[in-house]
């Protein structure tokens, strides 16, 4: 494991297969979001993305918490009276959590260990993939904060959760575990905790067998259409398919029809088509 740039509230290492792991590391405060942890993670999050060693990225945290949302004297508290700073920390937040996240071309995956409330809500669901420890905590305690899910939660949670989940965990402000997640299509995969990272680790490897290009047109592709009627996203799609085949330099789809159509050799959706140098 490299460790990278040493930094305040983020450790960033890079293992010899090309998992990234981006840890919150406010361990004390359940890993609270505070302004230097959304601008170590958007510093982190910028050199990742165009790292070539970085194959795979995956955000956690450090302890038995994965983030408590936003840190209440840091990050608000803290701030009120300077605009500056303000602007300063919130932008970075959304940079960070929400724009880089969601457009990277990475696969992201999110291996939740513990607490997840709050503001944690947006990264979570910018991730493409979230690998869960099934008895994690997760919450919208907001409401008993006499605020609302700011930002973007409300907005995140509507897109990924149902419309009755949503408003009955942002309404009550009750608490749901890592199981409970998968059930309502916030995470993908729940796991004992001692599992965990075991099962991080395998993903991350399933995805590293893909093309990188079509991996990261696939990620565009899907997120793209969700607000798209049917007719837009067919002219959308037939002209991103045609762009990926421009693009990747391998030609992942040619070695894919061959292999299966004249040598008989590849059997899709049991594994991915083996792409080498002629």
């Amino acid at each position: 494991m490299v460790a990278r740039k040493e930094l305040e509230c983020v450790i960033a290492e890079t293992d010899g297969e090309g998992i990234t792991w981006v840890t919150l590391n406010r361990p004390e405060k359940r890993n609270a979001m505070s302004p230097q942890l959304h601008y170590d993670m958007e510093e982190v999050m910028m050199e990742v993305e165009v790292d070539p060693d970085t194959k795979v990225i995956v955000l956690t945290g450090a302890g038995n918490s994965w983030s408590a949302g936003m840190d209440l004297r840091d990050y608000f508290r803290a701030t009120d009276g300077n605009p500056g700073e303000q602007f300063r920390s919130f932008t970075a937040n959304r940079h960070w959590s929400w724009d880089i996240l969601s457009n990277s071309r990475k696969p992201t995956i999110a291996m939740v260990n513990g607490y997840c409330f709050g503001g944690a809500f947006i990264p979570l669901c910018a991730c493409d993939i979230v690998v869960t420890d099934q008895d994690a905590i997760y919450g919208l305690s907001e409401i008993n904060w006499g605020i609302l899910p700011g930002g973007i939660v409300s907005k995140v949670i509507v897109d990924v959760m149902s419309h009755r989940d949503a408003l009955f965990y942002a309404m009550t402000g009750r608490t749901f575990d890592g199981a409970k997640a998968v059930e309502m299509k916030l995470a993908n995969i729940a796991v004992p905790g001692d599992k965990l990272r075991d099962e991080t680790i395998a993903l991350a490897r399933e995805l590293m067998e893909k093309n990188p290009t079509v991996l990261a047109y696939t990620k565009q592709a899907v997120r793209a259409v969700e607000g798209m009627d049917t007719n837009l996203a067919y002219e959308y799609l037939r002209a991103k398919s045609q762009a990926l085949q421009f693009v990747d330099q391998a030609g992942t789809r040619e070695h894919g029809m061959t292999e299966f159509l004249d040598k008989k050799t590849y059997r899709p959706g049991f594994s991915a088509v083996k792409v080498t140098k002629d």
